[in-house]
């Protein structure tokens, strides 16, 4: 089984891009859940 390091090339920043953009908008929802939670007590 063969890997084509080409198409890596090419993901490899796609997923980068899509990891950070996670993380961002995981943190951030994360703070938004906490705020709800905190008004409904």
């Amino acid at each position: 089984m063969d890997i084509d390091f080409r198409v890596a090339i090419v993901l490899a920043p796609i997923a980068v891009a899509a990891g950070w953009a996670v993380f961002n908008i995981g943190a951030a929802a994360l703070r938004q859940v906490q705020n709800f939670l905190n008004r409904e007590a």
